[in-house]
């Protein structure tokens, strides 16, 4: 397709900040434009608005091809919502970091559009202007907002399909512009050819100086539309039996992973590669088809972040799958069948999980089944590396009350149905780091439908000498069966792995105080016999 685009973002003060973003992504059959009206004239909402048009941005475009254009915004959008949400929860404990937002999207031969709040999109043909949007804004008070980006945890989120013709003209723009030019205003403007940066100009001279606002716009002439091909692939079939020597794609299956028959290491010309494929149940159910599309959307929008493997998708695809590339590398749970790590190699493979556990939270993540299996091991210049794999279990913080995961590295509040938390995160990084030290699991092996009685582990350094107090306190604070006498956040278990002499001891719940703190044992005990001493003399000398 062919199109023309102008935008512009303009400051209410010529020499200040606008607290208005736009953006503009486009692709040889679609485009994708987004429009952000940050609520407010402070920092907090020219962040939210650059965050918004930027974030949607980047996410759409790694959407999986089983997604309908319509789900992959809405979806992208509700991911914002969130960030934004947690973020402005984070630093304000309140919600500062809302925005309005607009976006048009055209892709498989359909504009798709979204708004929340005031912020308007408008199409221009033969002549007729046509608002796509409704205001999101109270009957009685105009300018109060009853839906913002950012404003509420949960958003609904819809949006609407139209088709678009040789010739018409879509036009997004916030408050700023459509409350100071009339419809017909701007109805001319358009149908003259006007720019984005003059109509927004025009709006903001036309504004009294006392209620004059950031003026955002974007215009966009369709003048040809070409032929664009469908990616919606959700009616792809789900190969029942995958075996050796099998061709899928023109690649070669060599060896399945471990007991999972649905991921495959795969050759072709002397390259390989990996390839999952969705569960032989998403053929008939189709909300694990949906989980195996989050799946692969997650692998592949974290491809970039060095603590996961690449991953990619096959436009040409005939079958359900998604790919990987493939790193040399044994897992975990292989290479501590030959030996333990060592106190160093730990406190990286520590430090590590922790970083990449913090980069799924920001997106309002946990990994879900954090263990040896999915950790991969490699040597680089004579130094371990890690790669943490299976985003299968990845879900949304808080989210889920099931017991999904491996038993033996779950929270013991996972088997009351609580749901998976950072603390439930960070427990199953403690039995991990713990296995890692011993070669031994802190609790034993746990069945999968088994309700197990947590007791105390074993001090590392019992099964393993060489573990410095330090390390066995933040270890054993990590697993902790309470979850309260556990590390709270990622970060506080990051700065106990930095900073070793600043490391709290460690002591079982009902250890005696003589043993949990000697020192003040002994110099309250002998406080205590000098004043029995003391009085016993005084008591004496009275007589």
């Amino acid at each position: 397709m062919k199109v023309r685009h102008t935008l512009c973002a303009l400051p209410r003060d010529p020499d200040g900040p606008s607290s208005d973003a736009v953006s503009w992504t486009a692709w040889d059959d679609g485009f994708l434009a987004v429009l952000a009206d940050g609520a407010g004239t402070g920092a907090p909402a020219r962040e939210a608005a650059q965050h918004a048009v930027s974030q949607i941005a980047t996410h759409y475009r790694t959407h999986p091809l089983g997604w309908t254009p319509g789900k992959a915004l809405r979806e992208t959008v509700r991911l914002v919502n969130r960030t934004l949400w947690n973020e402005s929860n984070a630093r304000f404990e309140r919600a500062e970091m809302i925005s309005t937002l607009v976006v048009a999207l055209y892709d498989e031969g359909t504009l798709h559009v979204l708004g929340i709040g005031d912020s308007r999109i408008y199409l221009l043909r033969q002549g007729q202007l046509d608002q796509l949007t409704s205001d999101d804004i109270d009957a009685l008070l105009p300018l109060k907002l009853t839906k913002a980006l950012g404003a509420e945890e949960a958003l609904d989120v819809f949006t609407s399909r139209h088709a678009i013709e040789p010739d018409d003209v879509i036009f997004l723009c916030s408050d700023g512009v459509h409350h100071h030019l009339t419809a017909t205003e701007l109805h001319a403007k358009l149908a003259a050819g006007s720019a984005a940066r003059a109509i927004a100009t025009d709006a903001r001279d036309a504004s009294p100086a006392e209620s004059r606002d950031d003026c955002a716009a974007i215009r966009i002439d369709v003048i040809s539309l070409g032929w664009t091909a469908k990616r919606h692939e959700g009616q792809l079939p789900v190969p029942t039996k995958l075996i050796t020597s099998q061709k899928i794609d023109g690649w070669t299956l060599v060896r399945s992973f471990g007991a999972n028959d649905r991921c495959w290491l795969a050759e072709r010309e002397g390259c390989r590669q990996v390839m999952k494929f969705a569960p032989t149940e998403a053929e008939r159910d189709p909300v694990i088809a949906q989980g195996f599309l989050k799946e692969t959307w997650n692998a592949i929008r974290f491809s970039e972040d060095p603590a996961f493997v690449k991953a990619w998708e096959n436009p040409q695809r005939t079958s359900l799958y998604y790919n990987m590339e493939f790193v040399d590398a044994p897992g975990l749970h292989g290479w501590l069948r030959q030996r333990h790590l060592q106190v160093d190699e730990t406190v990286k493979l520590g430090t590590f999980l922790v970083n990449a556990c913090m980069h799924l939270l920001r997106h309002d993540l946990v990994h879900g089944d954090i263990k040896p299996e999915n950790i991969l091991v490699g040597t680089a210049y004579d130094s371990l590396f890690f790669k943490l794999v299976d985003l299968g279990s990845c879900c949304e913080v808080f989210s889920h009350h099931s017991r999904a995961g491996t038993a033996s590295y779950l929270a013991p509040e996972r088997f009351k149905n609580a749901p998976v938390s950072e603390r439930s995160e960070l427990f199953s990084i403690g039995v991990t780091l713990y296995q890692a030290l011993t070669g031994h699991l802190p609790f034993g092996e746990i069945e999968r439908f088994q309700t197990p009685a947590f007791r105390d582990p074993k001090p590392p350094v019992k099964l393993n000498p060489l573990v410095p107090p330090w390390l066995e306190a933040v270890v054993l604070r990590a697993c902790a069966i309470q979850p309260e006498r556990r590390y709270q956040h990622f970060s506080e278990l990051l700065h106990d792995l930095a900073n070793p002499h600043k490391v709290r001891p460690w002591h079982a719940e009902h250890t005696p105080f003589i043993e949990r703190n000697p020192v003040l044992f002994w110099k309250l005990a002998a406080l205590l016999f000098a004043a029995t001493s003391l009085a016993l003399a005084l008591l004496l000398a009275g007589r």
